[in-house]
């Protein structure tokens, strides 16, 4: 058997490990998020689209559905505590346990210098991308530490929560926060099989970063990574899936970019 052989022998045993098991993806509706469901539920794990967007998540089952895997919408706010709560038990109802998480949902904040930012839109973007993760989080891991196999967690950051974000203090400020939390929840729960890492994508082209470049022609120009082009929701569904996969067993705490290089500038 030659070497390519044995390497796909192994990479579809590892991935034959995921099937059956529960994955929620948070922000599921378009872009990274639903890239991930997609990419889960080709290795076989039953996927919870979660969204605020009805329409986008009830796409995004159909999508599974025709890959022949199982998947479920659950309308979610993350935001709002009481909601986030309700879907992670409606999830344990139903499924009995909690294997893979992407918290995934996210929302830009306006363009503008720190000095004429406002309270509502800090507040708007806080709320969702920091405060919405850490929700998601403390309900996942109450199922996740009651759990023989644990789970693993993946929060997505940015490229913005390791670098500055000029005219973006909010959202800088929340994907920073992302990391802290992650790598905070990694070390508190290294010892109870729970695993919790954050994807930090660069310029990738996703519903956000079209509406970006629309308000702002030139943006895609000024922030293009030496790989000269934005990267796609798959490329960074790839990563999330081997985050979850026992390939990554001992990878832990880490906010990792995935970039086209724009970071080794």
């Amino acid at each position: 058997m030659g070497s390519r052989s044995r390497f796909c022998l192994r990479e579809s045993l590892m991935f034959e490990q995921m099937k059956g098991k529960v994955a929620l993806v948070t922000g599921a509706a378009s872009g990274i998020g639903r890239a991930s469901a997609l990419g889960f539920a080709k290795v076989g794990s039953r996927v919870i689209v979660a969204d605020r967007d009805r329409k986008g998540g009830l796409e995004t089952v159909d999508l599974i559905e025709q890959l022949g895997a199982e998947a479920v919408f659950e309308p979610v706010d993350v935001s709002n505590i009481d909601q986030v709560e309700a879907l992670i038990a409606g999830i344990v109802a139903r499924f009995g346990r909690l294997d893979y998480a992407l918290n995934n949902a996210g929302a830009e904040a306006p363009q503008m210098p720190l000095h004429l930012s406002t309270e509502g839109d800090w507040d708007r973007c806080l709320a969702i991308n920091l405060k919405g993760v850490w929700a998601c989080m403390r309900a996942e891991l109450r199922q996740m530490v009651g759990q023989p196999e644990g789970g693993v967690i993946v929060n997505t950051s940015s490229l913005g929560g390791l670098i500055a974000v000029p005219e973006n203090c909010a959202y800088a400020a929340a994907k920073h926060g992302v990391i802290g939390l992650t790598k905070t929840a990694a070390v508190e729960y290294a010892q109870r099989s729970i695993r919790v890492n954050a994807l930090c994508p660069g310029v990738t082209w996703t519903p956000m970063m079209q509406r970006l470049t629309a308000e702002a022609p030139d943006l895609l120009q000024k922030i293009m990574p030496p790989m000269g082009r934005a990267g796609t929701p798959e490329e960074m569904a790839g990563l999330v899936v081997f985050l979850c996969s026992p390939a990554a067993s001992y990878i832990n705490g880490q906010a990792i970019a995935v970039d086209g290089a724009a970071l080794a500038v």
